[in-house]
């Protein structure tokens, strides 16, 4: 068994792994980094085996508000940057901070386990273990698909999106797209310029954000707005979809039953263009299914080669299931923090209403501050601690969250960078890492 200074394992080169990573060296605390794959990007990698990526995905913010602290991202990327642009991007914030170096690839991870005095040891996928004082785990929410059952009897092809990688697989084909999170958006309008007939199913109306409002990207006019109590902020912005989108029942959408925000946004332009211009169509959920006919709650129904489920993630930890708890959501203070069993942390397992990577770097940066004030015997690390086991802040920022399981521990983005900002103030914590003390010439470039 490999002996180490009992220092931090981070399990993980995606973007939450790398912030975790720099707040680490940034401190000077020691730290072993695995990865399983051959370079860094996480998801963002197309070619990391069992990576979610897709040809034409996109980020769902804008760059001006997605960068880490220290490291934006560069004015010459798209305002919403392509998968590729943002693997350039991580890869080289990567290089910049010194942490590529330091990534131990091609060595996943079979377990964690915790030890009598408290410490961590982590096997290998080759059986080599190594001990730590403590672990990070950010393997990502997104690799485990939650398929649900399709009823009936469907003798087409159905698959979850999790494999879906180019709107090539889409052609000639009746598709079926169910689920209306952003990759399932994405893909529908895949299927609506690829396919030879193609319907999307939501089990319930959905408020479509557009990416462009005003010729800006929509989430830096919401930043940059006057601050607005939710209740107003929802009537505003609600008002403002309304005039830009219209009654979406005229486009066979259903009528949302819920108010602005209360659910993940569906930021999207171009579905309710593809259903304007009626290269889709929209439909409720689905009934059941018999041999290639799909029957919907509506009383329709239609024929389909292909049944695309893009119906969600669970967020599975396989390296430390037992210590994670709850599938669907770990419950972790401040989304990071094992309330159970000290010395265990978990980043990207968080689901909001905003980008992640600053949220990441926040995580990233309360973890690191707690580790260095904890080695060095420091009163805060104590209080802490104590907040850890028993602090249950309400993020909700007053949201009245719609009941599904992916809104199980959602928080409101705003409400829960505020509440950290002020949890790292009493600690004495940075909130964002720092730039390099050298910029790299190895800074993102454009890929086409």
């Amino acid at each position: 068994m490999e002996k180490t200074q009992y220092d931090t394992c981070v399990i993980g080169a995606g973007p939450a792994g790398l912030a975790v990573a720099r707040a680490l060296a940034e401190r000077n605390l020691p730290y072993t980094h695995l990865e399983r794959h051959t370079g860094p990007g996480g998801i963002w990698d197309i070619d990391n085996p069992g990576s979610p990526m897709y040809e034409s995905a996109h980020f769902i913010s804008s760059r001006t508000l997605s960068g880490y602290g220290g490291w934006p991202m560069p004015d010459h990327f798209a305002d919403y940057p392509p998968h590729r642009q943002i693997l350039s991007y991580l890869r080289s914030f990567a290089d910049a901070y010194g942490l590529t170096d330091r990534i131990e690839f091609g060595v996943g991870v079979e377990g964690v386990e915790k030890n009598a005095d408290g410490t961590w040891t982590v096997t290998r996928a080759d059986g080599r273990q190594s001990v730590h004082g403590q672990v990070v785990v950010c393997t990502g929410a997104q690799w485990h698909p939650n398929l649900p059952e399709l009823p009936g009897n469907f003798t087409g092809e159905l698959r979850h999106t999790v494999g879906f990688r180019s709107a090539e697989e889409l052609r000639g084909k009746r598709v079926l797209v169910v689920g209306a999170g952003n990759s399932g958006c994405d893909i529908a309008c895949d299927a609506a310029r690829s396919a030879d007939h193609a319907v999307i199913s939501m089990r319930r109306g959905y408020w479509f954000i557009p990416k462009h409002l005003f010729g800006r990207p929509v989430d830096t006019i919401a930043a940059g707005g006057p601050k607005l109590p939710m209740w107003l902020e929802q009537r505003v912005f609600g008002a403002l979809l309304r005039v830009v989108n219209g009654d979406p029942r005229r486009l066979g959408l259903q009528k949302p039953d819920h108010r602005l925000f209360e659910t993940h946004p569906a930021v999207n332009s171009m579905l309710i263009h593809h259903l304007q211009h009626g290269d889709i169509t929209a439909k409720p959920g689905i009934a059941r299914a018999e041999g290639s006919t799909v029957y919907f709650t509506d009383g329709s129904s239609d024929d389909f080669d292909l049944v695309l489920m893009a119906t969600g993630y669970l967020h599975k930890v396989p390296v430390a299931q037992k210590y994670f708890g709850d599938e669907q959501h770990p419950d972790l203070y401040l989304s990071s923090f094992s309330r159970e069993h000290q010395g265990l942390f978990g980043v990207g397992f968080i689901e909001t209403n905003s980008g992640a990577y600053q949220l990441f770097d926040t995580q990233a940066q309360l973890i690191a501050g707690y580790i260095h004030d904890t080695r060095h015997g420091l009163p805060n690390a104590e209080r802490f601690a104590g907040m850890i086991r028993s602090d249950r802040p309400d993020l909700t920022g007053g949201l009245k969250f719609v009941a599904s399981p992916r809104h199980t521990g959602y928080v409101d983005s705003a409400t829960f960078v505020k509440h950290l900002a002020r949890v790292a103030a009493r600690m004495g914590w940075r909130t964002e890492g720092q730039p390099p003390p050298v910029r790299s010439p190895r800074r993102a470039e454009t890929v086409s």
